[in-house]
């Protein structure tokens, strides 16, 4: 048992929160221009996040058809190559697996856990992350239990983004979750820097943020402080 050196941290991309304007050149240009052509600044965003010393980048444009979230994966990929930032992709397995995306992140309707875990081994792709999104204990044990290798629970404060999902969590159910299960939880849901080291307190592996990193002015800083922080996880 050793303690995680840092704390995980992943942004996870909102291009609705961007000034999104279409890239002039898309690489298929014979394919659908208005499905297809990838925002200048969700791309920047994502390159951003990858050079100032992100961990993860998960990709979570819901309304993206399965060739436009191709065309932005392999943008990403290709952009974040030798970074060390690992893509994740929501939801979509076949997408990242064509594009070789670093992982899925499934949530309540995606693909069975049990059955990407299953595909995994035959694909041997032991390096392949699996993630969920879980808003209950029962969820993470269940996470855990069918083989996944994170999960996300949350969410933890107050933030538009997981409204639908009900009243926060709280740092104490947080703190509940990272004792009942093995698996690196990340703290999602109103993060921010003042908060972001009670869920590291708590036991969470890491943070996962969607304003805190796409609005940062200094990017880096932030990834720095928080990398910082003491980790209380042990893998």
């Amino acid at each position: 048992m050793h303690p995680v050196p840092k704390p995980i941290l992943c942004y996870v991309t909102d291009r609705h929160a961007l000034d999104c304007a279409p890239t002039p050149a898309v690489r298929n240009a014979d394919l659908p221009e208005a499905a297809l052509q990838t925002p200048i600044a969700l791309r920047d965003a994502i390159r951003n996040a990858a050079t100032a010393g992100m961990d993860w980048i998960q990709i979570r444009e819901k309304d993206f058809q399965g060739r436009a979230l191709s065309e932005l994966t392999r943008f990403a990929v290709e952009d974040t190559r030798g970074s060390g930032a690992r893509i994740l992709i929501n939801d979509r397995l076949d997408v990242a697996v064509a594009t070789g995306a670093h992982g899925v992140h499934l949530g309540g309707t995606s693909f069975p856990v049990d059955a990407v875990v299953q595909w995994r081994r035959s694909a041997h792709r032991t390096d392949f992350l699996i993630g969920v999104s879980c808003h209950s204990l029962e969820n993470a044990r269940e996470a855990e239990r069918k083989g996944a290798g994170y999960a996300f629970f949350g969410p933890i404060f107050a933030t538009p983004s997981k409204a639908a999902f009900g009243p926060p969590q709280g740092i104490e159910r947080l703190r509940e979750v990272c004792a009942a299960v093995s698996i690196p939880v990340l703290a999602i849901g109103g993060i921010d820097l003042q908060n972001a080291s009670e869920c590291i307190a708590a036991g969470a592996a890491g943070v996962a943020a969607i304003r805190m990193f796409q609005d940062a002015r200094d990017l880096a800083a932030v990834v720095a402080r928080l990398h910082a922080l003491p980790a209380a996880y042990m893998a």
